[in-house]
């Protein structure tokens, strides 16, 4: 085993605990790791695109905008960190239109949106909980399996010009890898919710591979091997939780257009919905 691959289970292992701990935690100590994670995905997409000198006003509207976020999050206010989103990232686009503020805005969607996403989804209750383990344990076998397998089976690639070690082989075991958690953290939990748990799962899977190509993409673009040198073994947060971000998303989404049971909430909808509660 190369000191490269021990560094990254290493980290890889510590991380996973904090990030356990606090989602069983909940309450206010997830809100402010989704809060971490959002400010340093915004320090690390703004330093890739050099949005401080490209386009300082539209990168400090950026800040605002996050700073703002964080507040909310904190103090669970959704809504309220919504609106701050969508208003700096349109600001953002404004001020410096010529020069680079549709990235500057990027930047705040995608961290903005990655901290709420995952704040909702853990909610304040069991139903949270249950709604974050069946996510994470998706995104994390499927990053997992798809590393893995892809190294091992090897073969065609599956997106050459955007990241040229990922493979089929990879992305269909960590989709089947992905399919397969989602379902044991649904029976452990309760009976499951039917055939919705098996197709949520695959979109969720395949949402955080989604997710890892298109933060590569970035990183292609702009020229950067990894988004940082925060986490030893993995680069940067963005390139930790990439996958993670990319299957909120698709779980925010689910959990706010599911039609309204006797819950309240995106967690609640998610767990009342897919895990049969």
């Amino acid at each position: 085993m190369s000191r490269e691959l021990r560094l990254r289970i290493v980290s890889g292992v510590v991380l996973g605990i904090v990030v356990l701990v606090l989602t069983w935690a909940g309450g206010v100590w997830f809100r402010a790791l989704a809060v971490s994670i959002m400010v340093l995905m915004h320090y690390e997409f703004s330093s890739m695109i050099n949005a401080p000198a490209k386009a300082p006003l539209a990168n400090a509207i950026g800040w605002l905008a996050i700073l703002a976020t964080s507040a909310f999050i904190l103090t669970s206010q959704p809504s309220m960190a919504l609106a701050a989103i969508v208003i700096g990232s349109c600001g953002a686009v404004l001020a410096g239109l010529a020069r680079g503020g549709v990235w500057s805005a990027t930047a705040v969607l995608y961290a903005g949106m990655a901290g709420l996403a995952l704040a909702e989804i853990r909610g304040e209750g069991v139903f949270g909980l249950f709604a974050m383990m069946f996510l994470i344990a998706i995104v994390w076998a499927t990053d997992i399996l798809a590393y893995f397998c892809g190294r091992a089976l090897g073969g065609p690639k599956l997106a050459p010009r955007i990241s040229p070690g990922k493979t089929w082989s990879g992305a269909i075991f960590g989709t089947a890898a992905g399919v397969g958690a989602g379902l044991g953290v649904a029976l452990a939990v309760r009976h499951g919710g039917g055939w919705m748990i098996p197709a949520v799962a695959l979109v969720l899977s395949v949402a955080s591979q989604i997710g890892d190509l298109f933060e590569s993409w970035v990183k292609r673009r702009f020229g950067a091997k990894d988004s940082s040198q925060l986490i030893p073994g993995h680069g940067g947060v963005m390139d930790r939780v990439d996958g993670l971000v990319f299957a909120a998303f698709a779980a925010f989404l689910l959990g706010s257009l599911l039609p309204l049971a006797d819950h309240a909430g995106v967690a609640d909808e998610l767990a009342a919905r897919l895990l049969g509660l």
